[in-house]
């Protein structure tokens, strides 16, 4: 869990504004209390104060030095309203639409990020992911450089011998269901910066498949296959080899008899699935089954971070979730 210390180490150093929309929630609070008294992030937490304030004194929780917003009656409404009304009005939301919306703290987050009054923000533990991404896309929205926003999921496992001393990254776990050729290596693209930025490992991508080297035929070999040639051709310095199978990306002996001469098979530390269903079992099949310690899914392709996390979620989930997303901020630039 070096990597994990590092991430700690610096988001303490730098202090990021992450806004959590579902401020009165029992999670959200006592994460926000480790958050806090480890120094990891300035927390703003949406409701009202009183309730919050409530909520955490009835659960033990120490809120601290944490920034208290009301949606309801933030004196930035009338701004976000105006801005709001601007990104949307060629889809007809009009200013007084738009100031009605801004009552739902899912709205008012992703407004105080495009406003320049917040740096990230984390959502998800309770309410829906299409309820956190939809307003994060109509107001945030994507880079302009980016073709499609995808999902990177951090996985730690307990075996060193796989990825970077025991760490992976899955994408697309979370957002394009059957990702196209173009798609999929820009996705290769992105988490390899995503890897190298927040946690500073050199990434080594395998672009997955049920075939290696040609082993079998299929237009789903096909796609995988143009995709890692898109790839270099987007990122001439990256290290990425495909179609690999999962053993072929992750064995050494494997990779030997396989894909002989791969710079990537046997030691991948970042790997690219072929479809959102692929990719969300096997990051499933990692927690529950292999016990790994799962962070994520942090958006990629995105303006600012804004992050989603499952409604099963744990405190620690949330609290390293938060970390990360103050990472992302620190490296926007590059994602």
């Amino acid at each position: 869990m070096e990597l994990l210390k590092r991430a700690y180490l610096l988001a303490r150093r730098n202090q990021k504004r992450i806004v959590l929309p579902e401020g009165n929630e029992h999670k959200i609070l006592r994460a926000a209390d480790i958050l806090l008294k480890q120094n990891l992030a300035h927390l703003i937490l949406l409701g009202d104060p009183g309730e919050i304030r409530q909520t955490a004194e009835s659960i033990g929780v120490e809120l601290g030095n944490a920034e208290l917003v009301n949606p309801l009656d933030d004196p930035r409404r009338a701004i976000y309203a105006d801005l709001m009304a601007t990104l949307r009005g060629d889809k007809g939301l009009t200013r007084e639409e738009a100031f009605e919306m801004l009552d739902d703290p899912l709205v008012f987050a992703p407004l105080m990020l495009k406003n320049g009054d917040a740096d990230g923000e984390v959502a998800g533990a309770v309410r829906l992911s299409g309820d956190v991404l939809r307003p994060a896309f109509q107001f945030i929205q994507k880079r302009p450089e980016v073709t499609s926003v995808s999902g990177a999921s951090f996985i730690f496992t307990n075996n060193p011998e796989f990825g970077y001393e025991g760490f992976l990254v899955f994408a697309d776990c979370s957002v394009i269901p059957s990702p196209d050729s173009h798609q999929l290596a820009e996705i290769a693209v992105l988490t390899a910066r995503t890897t190298r930025m927040i946690l500073g490992v050199e990434p080594r991508v395998a672009m997955l498949s049920f075939s290696t080297k040609g082993s079998a035929s299929h237009p789903l070999v096909d796609k995988v296959v143009e995709a890692t040639r898109l790839a270099r051709e987007m990122d001439p310095d990256l290290i990425v080899d495909g179609e690999l199978q999962l053993s072929a990306a992750l064995s050494p002996k494997v990779a030997e008899i396989m894909a002989p001469g791969s710079d990537v098979a046997g030691r991948a530390n970042v790997l690219i699935f072929p479809g959102l269903e692929s990719a969300n079992i096997g990051y499933s099949l990692m927690q529950h089954i292999a016990n790994a310690e799962a962070i994520g899914p942090v958006l990629q392709g995105m303006s600012a971070p804004v992050n989603h996390i499952s409604r099963g979620c744990t405190v620690i989930q949330l609290v390293n979730l938060v970390t990360l997303t103050a990472l992302q901020a620190l490296g926007i630039g590059e994602f």
